[in-house]
C-alpha cells in the first residue's frame, strides 16, 4: 500500500495556484482563458503549461454566477443521424468552437411533444440561446420559448411565423418547383413517395400538389406515404406500392434522396428504364445522390450554410446586436438540380 506522501493530491487546482505558477496575476490568467486576445503571446503560453501541468479546470459556475451568463446555448434537432442535421450540427459547432460558448444538443426523434420537454428541460439551464427546427412547435411549447427571454433562432423552415429569428427556405415552393420540372419534362402521370411525414415533407407535398393541379393533372390518389423513418428501403417499398395503384406512372417526386434512390434500386430490380420509362426526383442532394446510376435529379439545400448563418445570428444577438427585421428573418433559398433521372 503506498504512503500518504505518495498518493495524489485529490484538491483541485485553482486560478490563484496557477497564477502563482506562470508567475502573472490571477485576473490574467483568467483573461487568457476567457479572453486569450487580451493577453500577451508570452502570457498566454506560460498560462497554457500551467495549466497543462496542474491539470486546471476553471470553475465556470462562479464565473457564470459572476456575469449572469451561462456560456452555454442549445440546439434542438429531430434526428442525430440524419445527415440533413448533421452537416447544419457541424456549421454551428464550427462558429461556436471559436467562442466560449457550448452547444448542449437535444434529439427530438421528431416528436413535437419530446420538443416541448427538451425545451423545458434545457430552459432550466438558463442557456443564453436557442437553436431549433422548423417553425410548427406546439401552442405550450411557442408560449415557454416566447417567455424564455433569450436569443431563438428557428431554421431549416421558411414558411411560417417565427418566434424570433429564422433562417430557413420554403418546402412547399420547392416542391411546387421541383413537380412543374417534371411536368415541363412531359410527364403527366406523377406520382408522390413520401415517409417520416413531419410538418417540413407535409409542406413539399403540399406544394407538390398544389403544381399538379395548376397544370391541370391532379392526381390526389397518387401518392404513397409511411409515417415510418424514412430509408432507402422503404423507398423501394413505397414504390412498389405506388405502382400497384398507378400502372401508367411515368415520373415520381420522392420527399428526400433516401426514398428516390430506393425507387431507383427497385426499378432497376423491375427492368424499368430510369428515365425513358419513368422518372425519379429526390429532395436534398446527399452525396449518394450524385454517385447512383442514373445520377439523381433532386433539391440541393444549403445546410452548412443555414446553420453557420443561424449560429453566426445568434451570438451577434448574445453579444448584444440588434437585427432589423430583414436581418432577423433569412430566406437561404434552394436550388433544382437537374440530372439523368428525370
Amino acid at each position: 500500500m503506498a504512503d500518504e506522501s505518495s498518493r495524489r493530491s485529490t484538491r483541485r487546482a485553482t486560478l490563484q495556484d496557477v497564477a502563482k505558477h506562470a508567475g502573472v496575476s490571477p485576473i490574467t490568467v483568467s483573461r487568457a482563458i476567457r479572453q486569450p486576445d487580451k493577453v500577451s503571446q508570452k502570457a498566454r503560453e506560460r498560462v497554457r503549461e500551467a495549466v497543462a501541468k496542474l491539470g486546471y479546470i476553471p470553475n465556470l459556475s462562479a464565473s457564470r454566477l459572476a456575469s449572469a451568463r451561462s456560456y452555454t446555448v442549445c440546439a434542438i434537432i429531430p434526428s442525430i443521424t440524419n445527415i440533413v442535421f448533421a452537416d447544419v450540427m457541424r456549421a454551428i459547432d464550427d462558429v461556436f468552437s471559436a467562442t466560449n460558448y457550448q452547444v448542449l444538443i437535444g434529439n427530438t426523434r421528431y416528436s413535437p411533444i419530446e420538443e416541448e420537454k427538451l425545451v423545458s428541460k434545457f430552459l432550466e439551464h438558463n442557456p443564453d440561446g436557442l437553436i431549433l427546427s422548423g417553425v410548427d412547435q406546439t401552442d405550450t411549447c411557442r408560449k415557454t420559448l416566447e417567455a424564455a427571454g433569450v436569443p431563438i433562432v428557428q431554421i431549416m423552415d421558411y414558411d411560417g411565423q417565427a418566434i424570433d429569428m429564422n433562417v430557413g427556405l420554403s418546402h412547399y415552393q420547392a416542391g411546387y418547383d421541383i413537380t412543374r420540372h417534371l411536368i415541363d419534362r412531359g410527364r403527366r402521370h406523377i406520382g408522390f413517395i413520401g415517409a417520416q411525414m413531419d410538418p417540413r415533407t407535409q409542406k413539399r407535398m403540399q406544394g407538390h400538389f398544389q403544381a399538379l393541379k395548376d397544370a391541370g393533372l391532379d392526381n390526389i390518389e397518387g401518392r404513397s406515404i409511411s409515417h415510418a423513418p424514412s430509408s432507402v428501403k422503404i423507398g423501394g417499398d413505397l414504390f412498389h406500392d405506388l405502382l400497384s395503384k398507378q400502372a401508367d406512372l411515368d415520373a415520381v417526386f420522392c420527399i428526400n434522396d433516401d426514398l428516390a434512390m430506393g425507387a431507383i434500386f427497385e426499378c432497376q430490380r423491375r427492368q424499368i428504364a430510369v428515365p425513358d420509362q419513368i422518372a425519379i426526383a429526390g429532395f436534398n442532394d446527399l452525396e449518394p445522390s450524385r454517385c447512383i446510376n442514373p445520377p439523381l435529379t433532386t433539391i440541393r439545400t444549403p445546410r452548412y450554410e443555414m446553420g453557420h448563418k443561424a449560429a453566426t445570428m445568434l451570438v451577434e444577438c448574445m453579444n448584444g446586436a440588434s437585427l432589423s427585421a430583414d436581418e432577423a428573418k433569412i430566406d437561404i433559398g434552394y436550388e433544382l438540380i437537374v440530372r439523368s433521372s428525370t
